[in-house]
């Protein structure tokens, strides 16, 4: 039998401060190299439907944790067309199967699931690497991510404040939506207002050109950037690498190639992994010192939060079980 888990299950099972040191356990695990991430194949979808044109991208994420019972592979859809059809542009399922035997155990709506763990890692930097006291966040952006870094930060640190920017109205969207979750959030005119003395800077956008100006940042000001994941998107102007002390990645390697990157001088061995943070090996050493955390995003983290879903899941008794 198989557990089918629909969005609204996985919701009623995600809890971010329980869910935060699972991502942190396993972002430890990748950085010690007990995990298997094979690399993210990647075609063109629909092409040949109504032209010679493709329609959008496919994705298979799979990864497996080392002395985990499951293992997990991301199948995902990218249709940007789907903004006229009304529907989401990502559809993504994960498939959760026994390690021992390789029988599918689950198969749930994978979109929450990424945007759980993802959220996790703004939370978690804004944890182990703002400045002390309470955290005074700025966001760029206002889609659904910049909502669940901004949860996950609530989550996990003393939120004073949250100013919100986008071009688009959204902003006030994203406001009153992060208002409802009891966030002290509000939206602001221009990316200027936004940076302008936060402790904590989430940038969650699609663009292609940087989102705010690197002299807008204050001393002892953490950068979290998660939007940028290819060579032709940028968040960050290059000054605000110049500016950092330090510059952390989830993973390395593949934050070397992003746009952000792409346009400084930085190369992967000048990346530090975001888990010596949770080892211990490195961090903040003052609150005057700009950092920077970088990430793209691992499969590894949808193997480590599906596996959590599932057995929160079973526990509870949610989720229909069908025969496979």
């Amino acid at each position: 039998m198989v557990l089918v888990l629909s969005d609204e299950e996985v919701a009623s099972l995600v809890d971010l401060p329980s869910l935060a040191p699972v991502v942190e356990d396993a972002l430890v695990k990748q950085g010690r190299g007990a995990v298997e991430r094979p690399d993210r194949p990647h075609y063109d979808i629909g092409t040949g439907l109504d032209g010679p044109e493709p329609l959008g991208m496919g994705l298979a994420m799979p990864a497996y944790i080392h002395g985990e019972p499951h293992f997990a592979t991301k199948l995902v859809g990218v249709n940007e067309g789907n903004a006229d059809r009304g529907l989401p542009t990502i559809h993504a399922q994960v498939v959760l199967a026994d390690a021992r035997t390789g029988q599918p155990v689950s198969f749930m709506n994978g979109g929450r699931i990424t945007n759980a763990r993802t959220g996790c890692i703004g939370g978690l930097a804004a944890r182990d690497l703002a400045p002390s006291g309470p955290v005074r966040v700025g966001v760029l952006g206002a889609g659904t991510q910049a909502r669940w870094q901004t949860r996950a930060i609530a989550a996990l640190c003393d939120v004073e404040s949250v100013a919100i920017y986008s071009p688009s109205d959204s902003r006030e969207d994203c406001a009153a939506d992060l208002r409802e979750h009891d966030i002290p959030a509000e939206a602001v005119d221009s990316a200027e207002e936004a940076v302008r003395d936060a402790t904590v800077v989430v940038t969650a956008t699609t663009s292609t050109e940087p989102v705010f100006p690197a002299d807008a940042l204050e001393p002892g000001t953490l950068v979290v950037a998660v939007g940028a994941y290819t060579g032709e998107m940028q968040e960050l102007e290059s000054a605000v690498f110049d500016r950092a002390a330090r510059v952390f990645a989830d993973v390395p390697e593949e934050v070397a190639e992003i746009g952000d990157l792409l346009a400084t001088d930085l190369t992967t061995e000048d990346l530090i992994p975001l888990s010596a943070v949770f080892e211990g090996e490195a961090g903040r050493e003052s609150d005057e010192e700009i950092l920077v955390v970088e990430s793209v995003g691992t499969a590894v983290l949808d193997a480590a939060t599906a596996a959590e879903v599932y057995e929160s899941a079973t526990a509870d008794g949610i989720g229909t079980e069908q025969s496979f």
